[in-house]
C-alpha cells in the first residue's frame, strides 16, 4: 500500500534532510561562482560574501519548504507540465524575495554604495534559482527512479528464486509422512501441523515480512519434522543470549533455509549424524545469527542447492537491511558455519 501511493507522488521528496541539504550546497556554490567570477565589475569583500550567501540559502530553504509542501499537488500533474510548475514556483519565490531585498537595501544604503539595477537583480536571482530548481529536480527525479528500478528488480528476483524453494518443503516432508501413516500415525498428524505451518510461510514468502520469533518458531517446526526423520542421527542446540529483539521485521523463511541447509547438506550425509548448532545474540547495533554443523569434507560441502539458497536469503536481506547486512559461510576444519549480521537501526518496510 505505502510503495503504491508512493509511486503515484512522482515528484521527489524535498522533505528529506540531505535533499535540503544539497539545495542548499547547490546554493552556496552559486554564490562562489559569482564571487570568483572575473567580471571586473567590482570587488568581493567578506561582508558582501556573507549578505550574498544569506540570502541565496534562505531563498533555497524557501523554495524547499515549498516544493515539499506542493510535492502531493504536483504529482497530479504530468512529470513535465508539473516539473515546469515547481521552476516557475521558485521563480516566483526568487522575484518576490529579490524584490524586498533589493527595495530594503535601497532604503538604508548611503550615498557612497551601489546597487545593482531592479531588473538585473531580480532577473539575476529568478534565473539562477530557475537553473538550480531545474538541475536539481531532474538529478532527483532520475535518481528516484533508478532506485524504484532497482528495488523493483530486487523483490523480483528475491519472489523468483522464492518460488523455486517453496516445493522443497512439500517434497521432503510428504515422503516423511507417508512413511509414518501406519506405524506412527499421531506423529504423522503432529508432522503435518508442521509441515502445515511450514507451507503457509512459503506461501507468504515475498508477500508480508515476518519476526525473529516467528522465524525461530518455523525452524523449530522445521527441525521437529527432521528428527522424526533423522531420530539419534540428529541432535540441535540452541542458545539464545537475551535480551533479542523478538519483533525485529525480517523477511520471511530466512533461518529456516539454513537450518534446512545444515540437516539436509550435513549432517544428514555423515553416517554418524551430528549436531545442529543454532546461536542468537544481540548488541545495541546488531543482531547476530549464526548456524553451524558437521559437514563432509568437500570443495563445495555445503552443495549447489545450499548456494541457491544462501544467495537468496542474502539478496532479500540486502533489500531489508542495505548494505550493512552481511551474511558470511565458512567451511573449517569438519565444521561449516553461517552467520548473518542484520543491522538494527533500519528495517525497508514492505
Amino acid at each position: 500500500m505505502n510503495e503504491s501511493r508512493n509511486a503515484e507522488l512522482w515528484f521527489p521528496d524535498l522533505c528529506r534532510l540531505h535533499r535540503v541539504g544539497t539545495l542548499l550546497g547547490l546554493a552556496e556554490l552559486a554564490v562562489l561562482v559569482v564571487m570568483l567570477a572575473p567580471d571586473g565589475v567590482r570587488g568581493w569583500d567578506a561582508g558582501g560574501f556573507i549578505r550574498a550567501s544569506g540570502f541565496a540559502l534562505w531563498l533555497a530553504l524557501t523554495v524547499s519548504v515549498l516544493l515539499c509542501r506542493m510535492r502531493r499537488s504536483l504529482s497530479r500533474w504530468p512529470p513535465r507540465t508539473g516539473s515546469l510548475l515547481a521552476v516557475a514556483l521558485a521563480s516566483a519565490v526568487a522575484i518576490a524575495a529579490a524584490g524586498i531585498v533589493h527595495a530594503l537595501f535601497a532604503s538604508v544604503a548611503g550615498e557612497g554604495n551601489t546597487l545593482p539595477g531592479f531588473w538585473r537583480f531580480v532577473g539575476g536571482s529568478a534565473a539562477i534559482v530557475a537553473l538550480i530548481t531545474a538541475l536539481a529536480l531532474r538529478y532527483f527525479y532520475v535518481i528516484d527512479g533508478w532506485r524504484a528500478q532497482v528495488n523493483a528488480n530486487a523483490r523480483a528476483e528475491a519472489d523468483a528464486l522464492q518460488a523455486r524453494i517453496r516445493p522443497h518443503f512439500l517434497f521432503n516432508s510428504m515422503n516423511l509422512i507417508a512413511s509414518l501413516l501406519r506405524s506412527q500415525p499421531a506423529v504423522a498428524e503432529r508432522a503435518v501441523l508442521d509441515l502445515s505451518d511450514l507451507f503457509r510461510a512459503a506461501l507468504d514468502a515475498g508477500e508480508n515480512n515476518s519476526s525473529l520469533a516467528e522465524e525461530v518458531e518455523l525452524a523449530e517446526r522445521y527441525l521437529a519434522i527432521e528428527s522424526l526423520r533423522l531420530g539419534e542421527r540428529l541432535s540441535i542446540a540452541w542458545t539464545r543470549q537475551e535480551p533479542l529483539p523478538w519483533s525485529l521485521p525480517m523477511p520471511r523463511l530466512t533461518l529456516q533455509p539454513l537450518v534446512e541447509n545444515a540437516v539436509l547438506h550435513g549432517v544428514s550425509r555423515l553416517p554418524e549424524g551430528g549436531k545442529v548448532e543454532i546461536a542468537l545474540e544481540a548488541d545495541e547495533n546488531i543482531l547476530r545469527i549464526r548456524v553451524r554443523n558437521p559437514a563432509p569434507a568437500a570443495p563445495n560441502p555445503v552443495g549447489a542447492g545450499a548456494g541457491h539458497a544462501q544467495r537468496n536469503i542474502g539478496h532479500r536481506l540486502a533489500y531489508a537491511f542495505g548494505p550493512r547486512a552481511k551474511m558470511t559461510a565458512a567451511w573449517a576444519e569438519g565444521y561449516y558455519e553461517c552467520e548473518l549480521s542484520l543491522p538494527l537501526g533500519y528495517v525497508r518496510r514492505p
